[in-house]
């Protein structure tokens, strides 16, 4: 399968590099810098320059795309979702935050906290989900990442089997990424939004 990997320099863009490579996959993977792309060289490995504040530069017609894009900069993800959206993937596998949108009410009362500590930045969540979820995509709600190993008791569930948010629980980027990639080769969450669980 032919995957394309935004933000692909990043801890989780990262994870799903590696994670597509080892499955067998041809993957272009997109960073603003594609030096810090930091993986074995691979001939199904296409290391490109881009970025989602630039829609030009992203060439995702007919692919199927997995997003690790995360930042730190209001607006910026939101921008983003509609830059995908527009650059015509065949299918778009997005990350977002459990607690926040959607899944806040299954949160539960964490999710208050989450909100806050997110600031402005929650509502450029909320909308890029929305317009992800709005074009038939996918989203991963993730609790927090750690950089650990793929948990092998790993499961993905609806939002209507999803947990309190645990401010203290962590779930791996190889077991979300791991996720992710299940989700692309075999859907099931289309257009609607998925919880990775470590267990």
């Amino acid at each position: 399968m032919n995957l394309t990997v935004l933000a692909a320099s990043g801890r989780t863009g990262l994870a799903l590099t590696r994670e597509a490579l080892r499955r067998g996959h041809t993957v272009t993977a997109i960073a603003r810098d594609p030096r810090r792309i930091d993986v074995p060289p691979s001939a199904r490995l296409h290391k490109v320059a881009g970025d989602v504040e630039d829609p030009a530069s992203l060439a995702l017609a007919g692919s199927t795309v997995l997003s690790g894009l995360g930042t730190d900069r209001a607006g910026v993800l939101a921008a983003g979702a509609k830059a995908v959206v527009a650059a015509g993937p065949s299918r778009i596998i997005w990350l977002g935050a459990y607690g926040t949108g959607r899944s806040a009410p299954v949160a539960g009362e964490a999710a208050g906290g989450l909100a806050k500590l997110l600031g402005d930045r929650l509502g450029d969540k909320v909308e890029a989900d929305a317009t992800i979820l709005a074009a038939g995509g996918t989203v991963f709600h993730a609790g927090l990442l750690s950089d650990g190993p793929e948990s092998p008791g790993r499961r993905t569930v609806g939002l209507e089997a999803g947990p309190p948010l645990d401010f203290t629980a962590e779930i791996s980027r190889a077991t979300v990424a791991a996720a992710m990639l299940d989700e692309a080769e075999t859907p099931r969450f289309p257009g609607t939004i998925a919880l990775p669980l470590p267990e």
